[in-house]
């Protein structure tokens, strides 16, 4: 069993720049790949970034590449996403994603395969 508790959302303006992180209970965290996803009001649930368990391969949707980067302290059981150049489009609450070990690239991508969530951390980005 593994729980997330993720934190660090907030209200930013746009071009500003934002870091949220989600804590992992357990002892076996470098195990797990983790993801970061988000839903905007209205919308379904959609994959942000993720990265693998050594934290030496990470993904990410078009949409943020190279604006958000994706990373993971495993002696800190942590998983961080560092947003810059947000937009509002960007507003979501977001929600960090436990998987076991993936051995494919769409596994990344696919919101089934992540086993545990956090609770969400909102944020917001004003025009």
């Amino acid at each position: 069993q593994v729980q997330l508790v993720e934190s660090g959302g907030g209200l930013v303006q746009a071009g500003g720049s934002l870091r949220v992180s989600c804590a992992a209970s357990g002892r076996t965290f470098s195990r797990y790949a983790m993801g970061w996803f988000r839903q905007a009001p209205g919308k379904e649930r959609e994959f942000v970034a993720a990265i693998s368990g050594s934290g030496g391969r990470t993904y990410y949707v078009d949409s943020v590449k190279g604006r958000f980067t994706i990373s993971r302290d495993n002696a800190e059981n942590t998983v961080y996403l560092q947003m810059n150049s947000l937009k509002p489009e960007d507003t979501a609450v977001y929600y960090c994603a436990a998987g076991g070990t993936f051995y494919s690239r769409s596994a990344y991508y696919t919101q089934n395969q992540y086993d545990y969530w956090g609770q969400g951390t909102q944020v917001t980005v004003s025009s």
